[in-house]
């Protein structure tokens, strides 16, 4: 897993054994052990790491009104219950151009206003509650007429 693994090795005087990994990949799922001897004394501690992935169905940044889905997945072993989806801190509107299915959610014509921060929010029947975030970036399609004017001497864009 190297270079995406660290341990502070000030910290490991004070007891502090901590394991660093950055960034995050799905495979990283899975049980963690760590063991620390000191003088005739061994220590040791398990943690359990899952990994939620918010995934898109198209390279971001996404074009204006091209079919768009965003899929939340999670390494937990409970059964997924509910998704929900937020924009920006706020908790989707039931109409507009959103569907659900699955823990996915279709955006049938992705605007300008869907630019920012999307967060799923998974809870599993086990009543844990897991959440990522993602920072889509939407392009615009440009100018719907495709002439531009400027004056002269001026800079054009």
């Amino acid at each position: 897993m190297r270079p995406r693994v660290s341990v502070q090795d000030s910290a490991l005087r004070s007891g502090n054994f901590s394991l660093r990994i950055s960034p995050v990949r799905s495979g990283d799922a899975g049980l963690y052990e760590a063991r620390v001897g000191y003088n005739a004394e061994v220590r040791s501690c398990r943690v359990q790491l899952g990994v939620i992935t918010v995934s898109l169905s198209q390279p971001s940044p996404v074009v204006e009104n091209e079919p768009l889905l965003l899929s939340c997945s999670s390494s937990h072993r409970a059964s997924l219950v509910e998704t929900c989806w937020f924009h920006n801190g706020r908790g989707l509107p039931a109409s507009r151009n959103f569907c659900f299915s699955h823990g996915a959610h279709f955006v049938l014509r992705p605007a300008m206003s869907d630019d920012g921060y999307w967060h799923c929010q998974l809870r599993y029947s086990n009543n844990e509650v897991v959440s990522a975030t993602y920072n889509l970036r939407v392009l615009g399609n440009g100018p719907s007429n495709s002439i531009v004017y400027a004056a002269a001497g001026s800079a054009a864009d």
